[in-house]
């Protein structure tokens, strides 16, 4: 296999943004073979971008029914930018998102670097600083996903468009079970769908460690404390043919609300 070179790659998806296009197979001879190339891509996304220090990650299929929903046999990741990062009640317009959609997250932000390589659960959890509720907004840019490919989606950062932060709320979240934390999905006032923790790969905190053995992870030279970490969705993601307020409540944690105006 030929040395790859990712920027080819990085440039289309880039235009592909910048235009509002939907991402389409790339051609065969800039397109990423492997996860490792998807992910080299996406790290040189994020230097055109001015994201190569994110603000932290995104995990997506960590739960059975988002796998079955993407057709993916595993978890996958993208970095967050810093500007793509809100605070609780933040009002988005509606119209800069290509057909987005909402899901139902745990996140963390890090109290400490985690380096790249393996990783177990009690290291990632020794990592922690807060645990908060989170809203990842997704956008439906492809089509046949099985077309795409995995390296690609992964290039592209797994569906990722931006995300909205709780409060932490609870002192010390290490005194909560958070296998057995409910989140709930509220669209207009309206649950649209709910899950647990455990759906996160069992233990949400197996996905923060799995992510730190990811060659995502390896890309962005590991995982450092401030970052912002989305352990994935516990639903599938809802999409939304309008402006709408949704909120995400994984009680005993404050809940968090976006608005897309």
């Amino acid at each position: 296999m030929t040395r790859y070179e990712p920027d080819a790659a990085a440039a289309a998806l880039h235009a592909a943004r910048q235009n509002r296009r939907g991402i389409a197979p790339l051609p065969a001879a800039i397109a990423p073979r492997t996860d490792a190339e998807g992910a080299a891509v996406q790290f040189a996304l994020a230097r055109r971008t001015g994201a190569a220090a994110p603000a932290g990650f995104k995990i997506g299929a960590t739960a059975p029914r988002m796998q079955a929903f993407l057709g993916l046999s595993g978890p996958a990741a993208g970095f967050i930018a810093v500007g793509g990062l809100h605070r609780n009640g933040v009002v988005l317009t509606f119209s800069d998102f290509l057909r987005p959609g909402v899901e139902c997250e745990l996140a963390v932000r890090l109290a400490r670097d985690l380096p790249p390589g393996p990783c177990t659960q009690g290291q990632a959890a020794d990592a922690v600083g807060e645990l908060v509720a989170a809203i990842e907004v997704v956008e439906n840019r492809y089509g046949e996903l099985t077309q795409l490919g995995t390296p690609t989606l992964i290039a592209d950062q797994v569906f990722h468009a931006a995300a909205v932060l709780g409060e932490p709320g609870i002192e010390d979240w290490r005194s909560l079970d958070i296998a057995t934390l409910r989140g709930r999905l509220v669209v207009d006032g309206h649950v649209r769908d709910e899950g647990v923790g455990a759906d996160l790969m069992g233990h949400p905190l197996n996905c923060l460690a799995w992510l730190a053995g990811s060659s995502v992870a390896a890309a962005f030279g590991g995982l450092k404390a401030g970052q912002v970490v989305l352990l994935g969705s516990v639903t599938p993601p809802v999409w939304l043919t309008g402006p709408a307020s949704v909120t995400v409540d994984f009680s005993p944690l404050p809940p968090v609300q976006l608005r897309l105006a």
